[in-house]
């Protein structure tokens, strides 16, 4: 923070910050650009944040397909292609759910590379096992695909959700980026 005195001695606060980090939806958005590249999202605990972070910028349409937001099992199972007996098994709330909604997602919309999330955001929902904060994630690009579980805790409902995107498009970026 740096304090500025005016010609009358008042003096002025002016809050100045670095900026070392671009947002995700930016860095992403370059590396889409740069290889070319169409990407969609499927969404469930994120309900479309995901895809409102990547059309806030103009000229998305050029790296941007679209996306589904696959609240209830039956959007993931109809539209997806999620297996209706992984959901049974696994739950909505699983790696091998997260995979086929990415995977759906790159042959339902004929993009290059996806991501999918499916979680608890909260404040409701949790379980012993799978807590407010739960979220899997997954990226999808060519034949490669990446999942992870991510605990985000139970911190206010928006806060996971704004977390689990960001770390969504970490995760795409890193592997188009490989």
């Amino acid at each position: 923070m740096k304090l500025l005195f005016s010609h009358n001695e008042t003096p002025s606060i002016i809050i100045t910050m670095e900026v070392d980090d671009l947002p995700i939806e930016l860095e992403v958005a370059d590396a889409l650009k740069s290889g070319h590249l169409m990407m969609g999202t499927a969404e469930s605990c994120t309900g479309g944040k995901i895809a409102s972070m990547i059309t806030s910028m103009a000229g998305s349409s050029e790296y941007f397909t679209g996306g589904v937001v696959a609240y209830c099992n039956e959007v993931k199972h109809h539209v997806l292609g999620v297996s209706e007996a992984d959901l049974n098994t696994f739950g909505a709330v699983s790696q091998p759910v997260v995979e086929q909604m990415a995977r759906g997602t790159m042959r339902v919309l004929g993009c290059d590379c996806a991501v999918a999330t499916s979680g608890i955001a909260g404040p409701g929902g949790g379980t012993p096992s799978k807590p407010v904060g739960t979220v899997w994630i997954a990226a999808a690009y060519k034949e490669r695909i990446l999942s992870e579980c991510y605990h985000f805790g139970e911190n206010p409902r928006m806060e996971n959700i704004r977390l689990s995107a960001e770390a969504a498009l970490r995760m795409l970026q890193g592997l188009i980026r490989e």
